[in-house]
């Protein structure tokens, strides 16, 4: 990997982090656990299509670690993990058929990939399919976000074409 190249996967993982700590001192906008914004996301679903599956997948792993330490957090790293996997894992495959302009779609599968892994851990971690009933409500939350996340990374890689 080059410099130049390290140098944008750090800045874009420098990023990612400062705006999941600024999005942290939001108040929630549902009262259900896993309900957010997720604008973090949209450094990610960029890099997807704009770096290879190794390096993305470094970069996602070290905002996750990050992440946990940074909100002093470390129990939800165990969520956060599998969701960003389950997310990272469809949208790497998506990329390969979904083109550039529909990268919003290619980011809302991500979201709802995002919930169900979180959804897997809950239930394991419960041991008991007690939290189902969310789980068409964070899919809901996912779909708005994800579409709004992609739409935000669609934009910047639209300026980054031009300017090259």
């Amino acid at each position: 990997m080059s410099t130049k190249r390290l140098a944008e996967l750090s800045m874009l993982t420098a990023a990612a982090l400062i705006v999941f700590i600024v999005e942290l001192r939001f108040p929630d906008i549902i009262p259900i656990p896993g309900v957010k914004l997720g604008l973090a996301n949209i450094f990610t679903v960029y890099a997807v299509y704009r770096f290879k599956a190794k390096e993305v997948f470094l970069m996602v792993l070290t905002r996750v670690i990050l992440g946990s330490v940074f909100s002093s957090n470390l129990s939800a790293l165990l969520y956060s993990f599998a969701g960003a996997m389950a997310c990272l894992a469809g949208m790497l495959l998506l990329r390969r058929i979904i083109p550039i302009r529909y990268i919003w779609l290619c980011s809302i599968v991500g979201a709802m990939l995002h919930n169900t892994g979180q959804m897997i851990v809950a239930v394991a971690v419960m041991r008991s399919p007690a939290v189902l009933p969310f789980y068409p409500i964070l899919l809901t939350a996912g779909c708005i976000a994800g579409a709004f996340t992609g739409i935000c990374a669609r934009l910047i890689l639209r300026r980054h074409i031009q300017d090259e």
